[in-house]
């Protein structure tokens, strides 16, 4: 019993003895625990502390970059104000001094005025006092004195415009033998005579002379209704069963050789009837050129073509460059620019495509003040061909660089083409020109709905619409066209311009 109370107790001394010693072990833990932690405390305030002064003296010196580049920055603007204030001054001062200057010059002109308007005012006083007198001596009121004054005025700018005008052609006719002498030397350089009348003339066969009455018409009003309707002229002459058909223009000829065959075959002519026929035939002639231009693309075998280029394709039948058919040249070139470019190991529709189309310029709707090199690449650009073609279009006679090969072909088959002997006359193309342009500058006037050379351009009829122009204006219409005529034209003796007004009222009964 005793043991065991002593092995309890030596038990319960031995674990107050262990819970001693942890507790003592414990408290040193802590206080080892507390040390280090002052310890890294400290540690971390004086690196806080060292941060905080270094990053004080970096926005410290920041600061003072900013405060002095401020500074900087203000003393410039500073100059610069202090340097306009400157010039400021001295603009004040000038101005101050142009101020003194017109306030002196607008003293001197005030009393130049003021001096003005006295003498003015005395002036005007004497003419009273003169204007009285004369109406007491003449016996007229100054607004009669006024009308006869003018009436008088009027007379004698006449009397001097009639002089003026009677000097004029005294000199004309001093000077006639010279120009007569200079109209003959021109008359004899025009060697091409056959070739002009081949390209401007067509001849009408008719069965019998009794139909060239039924084309004249009572009093020539069939003749003339299909001259205003086609722009050709029409000679009848003693020449047996034919009639000329003179124009410069080969598709007005055409227009007017078709309408005349229909008209004689169907019998009914007369004035209604013409101007049906000539519509009509203008309709199929034109389903006519396109089917040439589709017909001559098809030969060539040129494929993809636009059908405005291939409607141009087919007005080339009806033109000619210097007297040589248009279309036969375009068509000889495009042959000519297919073998080269074989030869060469080009691509050949490409050559033979910029070879048809080379002269398209000569051919528009309109034709603008351009090269017709230029004008025709224009073209070709505007429906879509390819740079090569447009480029050799625009490059054959060196209006533009050449950029492609087959531009100098296309320049060496139209050399070609153009100078075998006999393909060209010069005169037939400036005889051309001049006529086209002949109508152009009527055509510029206002009012005028057609103008027609005739007479291989020794006359000019002008259509007229009879609303615009009146009896009145037709006469100065007429002097006005015929003096730009002579003012900005050269041409070898006269041209007669005809205007013709002409009233129609039309209805229909329902």
């Amino acid at each position: 019993m005793d043991l065991m109370i002593g092995i309890g107790i030596g038990v319960v001394g031995g674990a107050v003895v262990a819970v001693i010693i942890q507790n003592v072990i414990l408290k040193n833990r802590k206080e080892q625990i507390i040390k280090d932690a002052e310890n890294e405390g400290e540690s971390i305030k004086k690196d806080k502390i060292i941060q905080a002064k270094e990053k004080f003296l970096q926005l410290k010196e920041n600061h003072e970059k900013t405060i002095k580049d401020r500074e900087r920055k203000l003393q410039s603007a500073e100059d610069r104000t202090k340097n306009k204030e400157k010039t400021l001054s001295k603009k004040i001062e000038e101005v101050n001094r142009k101020e003194k200057g017109l306030d002196n010059q607008k003293k001197s002109l005030d009393d130049k005025i003021q001096t003005i308007e006295l003498k003015q005012q005395e002036l005007e006083k004497t003419q009273e006092k003169r204007v009285a007198e004369l109406s007491k001596v003449s016996g007229m009121d100054p607004e009669e004195a006024k009308k006869v004054l003018m009436e008088a005025l009027k007379d004698e700018a006449r009397t001097d415009a009639m002089a003026h005008i009677k000097d004029i052609v005294d000199e004309a006719k001093l000077n006639a033998n010279r120009e007569a002498k200079k109209i003959i030397i021109q008359s004899i350089q025009r060697v091409a005579h056959e070739q002009a009348i081949e390209n401007s003339v067509s001849v009408f066969n008719i069965d019998s002379d009794e139909v060239k009455g039924r084309i004249i018409g009572r009093e020539g009003r069939n003749i003339r209704a299909l001259e205003a309707s086609t722009g050709v002229e029409i000679v009848v002459d003693d020449t047996p069963e034919a009639i000329l058909l003179s124009c410069f223009d080969p598709v007005r000829r055409e227009i007017a050789r078709l309408a005349m065959h229909q008209l004689v075959s169907d019998g009914r002519i007369h004035p209604a009837r013409i101007e049906e026929i000539v519509a009509k035939t203008k309709k199929n002639l034109d389903e006519e050129i396109a089917e040439t231009g589709r017909r001559t693309c098809i030969d060539l075998g040129i494929h993809g073509l636009h059908p405005e280029l291939t409607r141009m394709v087919g007005r080339m039948k009806y033109r000619s460059s210097y007297g040589q058919n248009l279309l036969q040249h375009s068509r000889e070139v495009a042959n000519i620019c297919a073998v080269m470019a074989a030869e060469l190991g080009l691509n050949v529709k490409l050559a033979k495509r910029a070879g048809l189309l080379h002269d398209i310029g000569k051919v528009p709707d309109e034709e603008p003040e351009l090269p017709h090199a230029v004008l025709g690449m224009k073209l070709a650009e505007k429906f879509g061909e390819k740079p090569d073609v447009c480029n050799a279009i625009g490059a054959h006679h060196d209006e533009i660089e050449m950029n492609t090969l087959i531009s100098p072909i296309v320049q060496v088959a139209d050399a070609i083409s153009g100078a075998r002997p006999g393909a060209r006359r010069e005169i037939v193309e400036s005889y051309i020109k001049r006529i086209k342009d002949l109508e152009n500058l009527a055509l510029a006037y206002d009012g005028v709905t057609k103008a027609y050379a005739i007479q291989a351009g020794r006359e000019l009829r002008v259509l007229v619409e009879s609303e615009k122009v009146s009896d009145l204006k037709a006469d100065e219409l007429s002097f006005a066209i015929s003096q730009k005529i002579q003012t900005e034209m050269t041409y070898p003796g006269q041209v007669k311009v005809t205007l013709i007004r002409e009233k129609r009222a039309v209805n229909y009964a329902k």
